[in-house]
């Protein structure tokens, strides 16, 4: 069942439903589960063991065990049968205990597993499973964040508990467990309890010596609660004498018989777990992968393979490199692939030379110079009539261009392919696309340069080793693209692909290429200032709350918050009271808890200022250029808006004053001045393009302030009688309906109360009908359809309107309202991008593009050359899209970032 929670929570955003509306996540993620089970670990023996719906002893001597813990959401409950059907059609037997929770099946299972000399293996991330763990009985943890699985074994449970198997329980016991409602001793917390158990031995001895321990309420709440903590570890003790026998032969696995498990995947539509029964075409199969002819490209046999490349027109590209980070990074090898299977790489700056693959003849292929590469490969790449195939084409260029080679005819990237083809998914990645697409597990980079502090750099690894890895990645670039190629046939994916996401490729990476000049005096005062705030901050809050704590410690705040201070909670999580920015400021709205509500507030956003961005910017600084150089991601927002990292500069808080004030650390460089292009109010004026509506459209054509047009409207005021704080309320609603803000939203973030804003929103649509309008057909579209489109046709799915839930439904509500706005904002954006890219390049003025961020452009000009990049700027982004209400764009110029907006 813990599985089956896992996967269903990780598709929470984005369910997966099939075709008839089934939604499918539980089954589907537990399904991927076990077939990496069975692919990696090929067990011998296998069972699943599954809870009942009916109490357990432990539910007899404990009323309250696992009250608090959430009711299974209904959408999950009706996915289990599947779980069920897909495990029988797979014969691997089933096991439900009444009386007993599944921990204690496998608990018993493990012990007779044990003594029947089998070594036995958990698959479970609970931690209560490492009480069990022995020389022959270990966990199988899945990682929370990925798909990599962690072997614990005895050591692994002393690195976690800071205690071996035999007394994890006692630790268990003293703390509790909040998930389970396990009440253990109050204000013993997991360290306190793994040190008690250390200094004194044992869980009865920490209780007998209860009046020695250290601090006063420690040692007070040890002796009042001993029943207590004695029953919580009872409570927490998994049984290993359940009446259920291990069976031997009945647990054997047994071969997938595809005839039984194909219909039901059919059904499910699990096309991916299809391929892998034996029948199918995975290599888990009983029917090998095409045989793959990978070879190490030698300096004689470079000639013959550009040749090659040369006559199939289009071939796929990628490079092996020292670093992540493409401006830092060197070129180690390149590989090529023009035919499924079929791949070479280029070893370029191996550190020594090694045997090649050919071992029969016991070649030696030394690398190639860098020179040869240029004179064979060189004219390829620069050819634009040849079509090079890449995944993520932005980094191998970056590569290769730091490497001398001129680059052209980089037109295909499977990334962004994949992103235009299913913008919902979180990952375009090799990997994934490569298991999803072709049911193929890809070679992992960290079996070749490890992890941690033992990871070497790719230039280590020997050609040998490289080989394999390397031309892999050509090979499954290369096919994955002839997967993903016919679907992009559609006009308005095609157009997208051709005209916009491709060419915006070269765009981004000359801004990357640019970089931007730090004020590194300027961010060092800052975190000299930020510093003593934070620190008087801290001290006023200690002063409202009576004692010092740990600020960053969640549970001692709600410690303080809720126990002490009696303040009301906003919602309690698996491990304990939410403290979160939501939390704290409803208790500020609300007017509880004095200033200490507030004053956490900007302590936290102090910290995060000072963490994120003062200390660390000046870390991200190129020493080669003396610039950061932002990275700029196409394939990550499902609206199509571009994102940025190292650092994210979308997330640079503007709206206080401190925060605003990281942008005067942007300057350029010197002798030169900032110039930002900010579109002004375009997602309004998209929204009064879509709707039609008179008033908006009126609005923006006699270019009024139609924030104050709206006040007026709504609050029934002459607009000269309209007050900044009714603009601002306006200025509110026109944003926040454009995200299909409710009136409950709405309330919370003006501070009004419900029926007051529910007013507002209703007067709103009286002056404005035509954007109820829009959003009924919005939504209409995305429920006939399942998608939304923006103006040029970028594709949004929304699943979440087939949801029963209510509250997963009126998100796709939102969803299915914005992204046509602010997806047409971002296409905007990137035409705009692609148009200046190309104008300023043909020009003679000292200016270059350096950041973009949403809705503006930010460049570095000569002061003589600020009026005609203003025009060639006004111009691009003035007629990037054709809106039925003018369009346009405020400049600033400035020696700062913050000065120029």
């Amino acid at each position: 069942t813990a599985q089956a929670y896992r996967a269903y929570f990780a598709f929470i955003k984005r369910p997966l439903i099939n075709s008839k509306g089934e939604e499918t996540s539980a089954p589907y993620g537990f399904t991927a589960a076990l077939f990496k089970l069975l692919r990696e670990y090929q067990p011998d023996l296998l069972a699943c063991v599954f809870d009942t719906a009916a109490p357990t002893f432990r539910h007899k001597q404990f009323a309250d065990y696992k009250a608090t813990r959430e009711k299974m959401p209904e959408e999950m409950v009706g996915q289990l049968p599947r779980i069920d059907q897909i495990v029988e059609a797979l014969e691997i037997p089933i096991l439900r205990l009444e009386g007993f929770e599944a921990d204690d099946v496998i608990g018993t299972l493990a012990k007779q597993g044990e003594e029947a000399g089998l070594d036995v293996v958990m698959v479970s991330g609970d931690k209560d499973f490492m009480q069990l763990v022995t020389d022959h009985v270990t966990m199988l943890a899945p990682a929370r964040t990925s798909d990599d699985w962690k072997v614990v074994d005895r050591q692994g449970v002393v690195e976690k508990f800071g205690v071996p198997p035999e007394q994890v329980t006692q630790v268990l016991g003293l703390m509790g467990d909040t998930s389970d409602n396990i009440p253990g001793v109050p204000k013993v917390g997991p360290k306190t309890a793994t040190t008690l158990i250390q200094q004194y031995g044992t869980f009865e001895a920490v209780l007998e010596n209860a009046a020695d321990v250290k601090g006063k309420v420690v040692s007070e709440n040890l002796i009042e609660f001993a029943d207590q903590a004695r029953l919580s570890l009872d409570l927490v003790t998994i049984r290993t004498d359940a009446p259920v026998a291990l069976d031997l032969e009945g647990f054997t696995l047994s071969a997938i018989k595809r005839e039984k498990v194909a219909p039901l995947f059919e059904e499910l539509e699990f096309a991916r777990f299809l391929d892998e029964l034996p029948g199918g075409d995975d290599a888990a199969s009983s029917e090998p992968e095409i045989p793959t002819d990978y070879q190490a490209i030698s300096a004689d046999t470079l000639g013959e393979w550009c040749t090659q490349m040369r006559l199939s027109g289009r071939f796929a590209i990628d490079t092996e490199t020292t670093s992540l980070d493409a401006m830092q990074a060197r070129l180690v090898g390149i590989s090529l692939s023009a035919e499924e299977a079929v791949a070479g790489y280029i070893p370029i700056s191996h550190q020594r030379d090694i045997e090649s693959l050919d071992l029969e003849q016991g070649v030696h292929i030394p690398n190639v110079e860098l020179e040869l590469v240029h004179e064979y490969l060189g004219p390829l790449l620069a050819d634009p009539e040849i079509v090079k195939i890449g995944q993520n084409v932005k980094y191998d260029l970056t590569i290769l261009e730091g490497a001398g080679f001129e680059c052209k005819g980089f037109t295909a990237d499977t990334m962004i392919a994949s992103y235009l083809v299913d913008p919902g998914e979180r990952r375009h990645n090799l990997d994934r696309l490569a298991l999803d697409l072709l049911g193929h597990e890809m070679i992992p980079i960290k079996g070749l340069i490890g992890t941690g502090q033992r990871q070497i750099t790719f230039d280590k690894v020997g050609v040998a080793q490289a080989v394999p890895y390397a031309c892999e990645d050509a090979d499954y670039t290369f096919r994955i693209f002839e997967v993903l190629e016919p679907q992009l046939n559609s006009p308005e994916l095609r157009s997208l692909f051709d005209d916009m996401e491709m060419p915006l490729v070269t765009c981004l990476l000359r801004m990357e290429q640019n970089g931007i000049t730090l004020d590194a005096p300027f961010l060092e005062e800052m975190a000299k200032e930020l510093t003593t705030e934070i620190e008087r901050l801290s001290q006023e809050i200690y002063t409202h709350a009576g004692e010092q704590f740990n600020l960053n410690s969640t549970q001692q705040l709600a410690q303080i918050l809720f126990e002490k201070l009696k303040l009301p909670y906003g919602r309690k999580t698996k491990t304990g009271y939410s403290t979160d920015e939501t939390v704290l400021q409803d208790l500020v709205a609300s007017g509880h808890g004095d200033r200490l509500p507030q004053l956490l507030l900007e302590y936290r956003q102090l910290s995060k200022l000072l963490s994120t961005y003062v200390e660390a910017l000046p870390l991200l600084v190129n020493p080669n250029t003396g610039r950061v150089h932002t990275s700029f991601n196409q394939a990550v927002a499902s609206t199509g808006r571009l994102s940025s990292s190292d650092p994210s500069l979308q997330n640079i808080p503007i709206r206080t004053e401190m925060g605003s004030r990281v942008r005067q650390a942007f300057i350029p460089r010197e002798g030169w001045v900032l110039m930002a292009a900010d579109y002004s109010q375009i997602e309004l004026r998209i929204m009064a393009h879509l709707s039609g509506d008179p008033g908006l459209l009126d609005a923006f054509t006699k270019d009024e302030d139609v924030h104050t047009r709206t006040a007026s409207a709504i609050f029934d005021l002459d607009p000269g009688f309209v007050t900044d704080d009714l603009r601002r309320q306006a200025k509110t609603v026109n944003f926040g309906l454009i995200y299909g803000q409710s009136a409950f939203g709405l309330s919370r973030q003006l501070g009004i109360a419900g029926p007051k804003a529910a007013k507002i929103i209703d007067q709103y649509f009286a002056q404005y009908p035509g954007v109820r309008g829009y959003m009924d057909r919005a939504i209409e579209q995305a429920r006939t359809e399942g998608y939304v489109t923006t103006m040029l046709g970028r594709r949004r799915y929304i699943p979440e309107l087939s949801q029963r839930n209510k509250n997963v439904q009126r998100a796709g509500e939102r969803l299915a309202i914005n992204t046509p706005i602010q997806g047409t904002a971002a296409d905007m954006m990137k035409v705009a991008l692609i148009a200046v890219d190309l104008d300023l390049a043909a020009s003679d003025l000292r200016a270059s593009m350096l950041l973009t961020v949403h809705d503006e452009l930010v460049f570095e000009v000569h002061p003589d050359d600020v009026e005609l990049l203003t025009e060639l700027v006004r111009t691009n982004m003035e007629t990037a899209l054709e809106l039925d209400v003018p369009v346009k764009v405020d400049f600033g110029v400035g020696n700062n970032w913050l000065d120029a907006h």
